[in-house]
């Protein structure tokens, strides 16, 4: 049985594309603390701090313990999950010394080269990433969907 398709214009719509987190209203509340740790390290006393002990630095900010976690272990989807937004999370990945290329390949389990080379033909295939409620046998040889 396949999956009722979200209703057009709502958050549920975009949850349904794969590999797409929505950063909305939600998500912006619910990840601001994190981001404002992120956003702190913009200033290099900050970094030095944070590096020095990023545990003890974490506790500044009223973050839940899943965020902190994340954090720590460097899950940067984890982070975008819990409220991250990828741009505030780059002041975490540059003071780590890495680049938005080397982040987003770990982000889609590629190597960088494999990432590069991605970008430079499109991005990725449409094939299989527009819809995980429709079967990829309703769409014609574009990956759009038969009009029936």
């Amino acid at each position: 049985m396949t999956a009722k398709s979200p209703a057009p214009g709502t958050s549920d719509e975009f949850d349904d594309i794969p590999g797409t987190t929505l950063f909305d209203m939600q998500r912006s509340r619910q990840g601001y603390h994190l981001n404002m740790f992120c956003m702190s390290l913009m200033k290099a006393a900050n970094r030095a701090e944070f590096k020095a002990d990023e545990a003890a630095y974490l506790q500044k900010f009223p973050m839940t313990a899943e965020q902190r976690e994340a954090v720590l272990k460097r899950d940067w989807n984890r982070m975008i999950a819990l409220g991250g937004n990828i741009y505030f999370m780059a002041k975490l990945f540059s003071s780590d010394g890495l680049s938005f290329q080397h982040v987003a390949a770990l982000m889609t389990g590629s190597t960088q080269e494999q990432y590069a080379q991605m970008m430079l033909q499109g991005g990725r295939s449409i094939d299989g990433n527009r819809s995980k409620s429709r079967p990829q046998s309703t769409r014609g040889k574009t990956g759009r969907s038969k009009r029936g």
